[in-house]
């Protein structure tokens, strides 16, 4: 734990650094202020806190600006120790993937206080703004999912066959075909027989590759129903059920087990994806909250999926 924790900040040091250093090219090359973000989010705190920050003036101004970096550092800190902690848990993603995560939890960690205290709203940014903003914690992501790989020792023990089924199911809650088309691109075919075998050939890894695309654009069209509707649920838990099964045959472990789990997951990442759209309407975009839900789901399917 002691360890995982000192890589973390390490890590999550490094990628704050590589933020910041983007972040200020970016003010270089396009001449443009600093943000005044930090330092009306701290005044906002202190003001829901029933306290004020000390001092009048200028001298007010320069504590929040100081308080605001320290608010700054501290959340690219504490996600390189949350990632660490994962990771030194077992959940260590294909490193795109976990780039990705990081960076999203950074940018999650840094915007959501912004849009829930009122400082600034998601849905009136611009590109660019967008851009200058997705850029550095892309940049923070990507430094420190490489340190933690770099400093961690490696795992001795792979997370079990019927957790990693589970994971499977979670993801086929997102999207149904998720756990499938993930099973299908990681399971060679000459390994392993029966139905799986299909699934992992040609013509099944293709029509597994065409329905988790063509999903992926349905699923930001006003026109589909609810995931939680009885005959698009029991699609997706029947889809998380099939995907935990295949792996048990394919990872020897035991299939019953590994389809309840799938199936579980499945029922539990629906009504979460659910709850999660439903939060994050009126806050964000709604193509930018699915986006989000679509680089989870895929991780979680690539990483419960990968042969050990």
């Amino acid at each position: 734990m002691i360890g995982a924790i000192g890589r973390g900040i390490a890590a999550g040091a490094a990628g704050t650094t590589v933020l910041n250093a983007v972040t200020y090219l970016d003010m270089a090359l396009r001449a443009r202020p600093a943000s005044s973000a930090p330092e009306e989010l701290v005044e906002r705190l202190a003001a829901g806190a029933g306290r004020q920050v000390p001092g009048a003036g200028e001298e007010a101004d320069n504590r929040r600006s100081a308080l605001g970096a320290l608010a700054g550092i501290a959340t690219g800190v504490g996600i390189g120790v949350a990632a660490s902690l994962a990771r030194s848990a077992g959940l260590r993603l294909p490193q795109p993937f976990g780039a990705l995560l990081t960076g999203a939890a950074a940018m999650a960690a840094s915007d959501v206080p912004l849009a829930v205290t009122g400082v600034s709203d998601p849905r009136s940014w611009s590109g660019t703004d967008w851009a200058s903003d997705l850029v550095p914690h892309l940049a923070y992501g990507i430094t420190t999912s490489a340190v933690l790989s770099a400093l961690e020792p490696p795992l001795r023990t792979a997370p079990p066959v019927v957790v990693r089924a589970a994971l499977l199911g979670l993801a086929s809650g997102g999207r149904s075909v998720s756990g499938l088309a993930a099973l299908a691109a990681t399971t060679p075919r000459r390994s392993i027989g029966g139905p799986l075998a299909y699934l992992a050939g040609p013509v099944g890894t293709t029509a597994a590759a065409l329905g988790a695309a063509g999903e992926l654009v349905a699923d930001k069209l006003p026109t589909t129903p609810s995931r939680l509707r009885p005959d698009v649920l029991s699609v997706r838990v029947l889809a998380g059920s099939g995907a935990g099964a295949g792996l048990a045959k394919r990872e020897r472990g035991s299939r019953a087990a590994a389809a309840v789990a799938g199936a579980t997951g499945a029922l539990a990442g629906s009504y979460a994806g659910a709850k999660w759209r439903g939060w994050a309407s009126g806050r964000l975009p709604a193509w930018q909250a699915a986006v989000a839900e679509d680089a989870v789901t895929y991780a979680l399917a690539a990483y419960a999926a990968r042969r050990r």
